[in-house]
């Protein structure tokens, strides 16, 4: 997406953006990497923290995934992150135990047929329609076929390039979203099932040739308990009480899960947004998204304090 932002950092690049603030974290992880290094000088530690940069946070299942296959996480016992909240005030940091994200997965359908003229629909098959249909109706069909809340959106479709061209490909590309683990274990199966049903109506004339690329993707994010409790006490002292705040269960999905699957650890949202601005609280991804920077000492004292907790 393109970064409209009216930051001096904001991103020149077009169609690339930082409207989740990754830039932010980066930041954060390293200015916890420098105080832990001037305590270090102070006060030598035996011990290790290991500070992970990881590439690729937003492609599925994500880059999460080379970091614990290149060895990074060996010999950790614990870990912790933090993530921009643009719904909170900078000072502020959001905390929950047990699951915090939904498992994601994303997928793409591919529809063909002849095409045709637009004033002759009846004589081939109108693809727009069933674009239309699908885009309109897999996510209920797909809800009718387990009892566990899912969601799924598309986020880009594509059909055609001219007024009075009935185009012979169209492309829907989307987010399954769950909760529930065993609800995720079977999304791909619920999906196909679902558009099957969908393409069985025929009141809008033949259904066309339906391919479904479905990429399995990223469980929930699952905050330890003990780790947690360590975050909370952190809060208050670094901050008080007052910068702890009850953080929602969320239905995005998040790379960090992958290193929850394998030991304890706490992710915390990150109040970024200027309470004393005009700026509309706008949600991650939005194209004018930006940040109180005051929120990346914030994240790094939190980091580092968080170290050193774990360590004691």
């Amino acid at each position: 997406m393109d970064d409209l932002s009216a930051a001096a950092y904001r991103s020149r690049v077009p169609g690339l953006a930082h409207a989740c603030g990754h830039d932010v974290h980066t930041a954060a992880v390293l200015g916890a990497g420098l105080a832990l290094l001037d305590i270090r000088r102070s006060t030598p530690l035996r011990a290790m923290v290991r500070l992970i940069f990881e590439p690729a946070e937003e492609a599925v299942p994500g880059g999460a995934v080379d970091v614990v296959n290149e060895g990074w996480l060996r010999d950790i016992r614990a870990i912790f992150g933090v993530h921009c909240d643009p719904k909170l005030d900078v000072g502020r940091l959001g905390l929950r135990t047990g699951v915090l994200t939904s498992a994601a997965d994303q997928f793409e359908i591919t529809l063909r047929g002849p095409g045709g003229h637009t004033a002759r629909p009846r004589h081939t098959i109108d693809l727009v329609r069933w674009t239309a249909r699908i885009a309109d109706r897999l996510w209920e069909a797909t809800q009718a076929r387990t009892q566990e809340p899912v969601i799924l959106v598309f986020g880009a479709v594509h059909a055609g390039a001219a007024a009075n061209v009935i185009p012979a490909t169209a492309t829907l590309r989307g987010s399954f979203r769950t909760a529930d683990r065993g609800t995720w274990a079977i999304g791909e199966q619920l999906v196909r099932e679902a558009l099957a049903d969908v393409l069985a109506s025929t009141d809008i004339g033949d259904a066309p040739d339906t391919q479904l690329d479905y990429t399995r993707g990223l469980p929930p994010v699952v905050n330890d308990e003990g780790t947690t409790a360590l975050v909370r006490d952190v809060i208050v002292s670094q901050f008080g009480t007052e910068a702890l705040a009850d953080t929602p269960r969320s239905a995005g999905g998040d790379s960090f899960a992958w290193y929850t699957e394998m030991i304890p650890g706490t992710y915390v949202r990150l109040g970024t947004h200027d309470a004393g601005s005009d700026l509309p609280r706008l949600d991650l991804h939005s194209a004018t998204f930006d940040v109180d920077e005051r929120a990346i000492g914030i994240g790094a004292t939190l980091l580092a304090a968080c170290a050193l907790a774990a360590l004691a």
